[in-house]
Formats: C-alpha cells, structure tokens, sequence
C-alpha cells in the first residue's frame, strides 16, 4: 500500500486544485452529452447576452442563471457516478439518487428558461 501524499499548500495548493478542476471540466466534457449540450447552448445564450439592450443587473442575472445548469450538471454527473460505483446492480435507493439529481439540473433548466423567457419579453416590448 502506498503512503499518503503529503498535503501541498500556498501557490503548489492552487495549481493542483486548478488542475483537478480542468480534468474534472475534460471528463464532463468527454463523457457527458446532456453537459456538452449545455455548454454549447450557454456559449450560445453568453454570446447572445452581449448584444441584448438590457440593464447590467438583468444581463449579470441571466449570466448566473445561464450556467447555474451546467454547475448542477457536474454535480449530477459526479452524483451519478458515485451511485454507479457504490451500486453497480439496480436498486431503488440509486434510482431514487439518480432521479433526485435529474430533477435538479431540470429545475435549474426551467429557472434559466424562464428568466431567459422574460427577458426576451422585455426586449420585445420595449
């Protein structure tokens, strides 16, 4: 069995933990389709938001509301994951542990929607 690794702090703490956030945003990336697709759908409404005549309080709104999904996209996936390796054969507890997280990146889908929804309406009547 191998020793712990001793623990790195200051600046060496950093970079590791940047670089555990870059793999971790490579695996979502490579392994989760419902994540590219956000992604790309975010890049999308992100570009869009530039261009949109609102105030910069609407626009620093929908910025959040727009990758609030994919934040709860990866907390999903690493749910998922975890349920997967714990229990690899059905069982109600994982499904109801798989459910709960869809149901949670759902519901940051419909926020995102619906502010995205009202602020089109505010652009369209002016």
């Amino acid at each position: 069995m191998s020793e712990k690794p001793v623990p790195k702090t200051g600046l060496a703490r950093i970079l590791a933990a940047a670089g555990y956030s870059a793999a971790g945003l490579q695996a979502a990336w490579r392994h989760e389709a419902a994540f590219r697709q956000e992604s790309l759908l975010a890049a999308i409404l992100l570009a869009l938001l530039y261009f949109l005549p609102l105030p910069l309080t609407d626009k620093t709104l929908l910025c959040g509301a727009t990758i609030l999904p994919l934040v709860v996209e990866l907390l999903n996936s690493a749910l998922e994951a975890l349920v997967d390796l714990a229990s690899p054969d059905f069982h109600p507890l994982a499904k109801r542990a798989k459910d709960l997280g869809s149901a949670a990146v759902l519901l940051s889908l419909l926020l995102a929607l619906g502010l995205w929804a009202i602020a089109f309406w505010q652009v369209l009547i002016g």
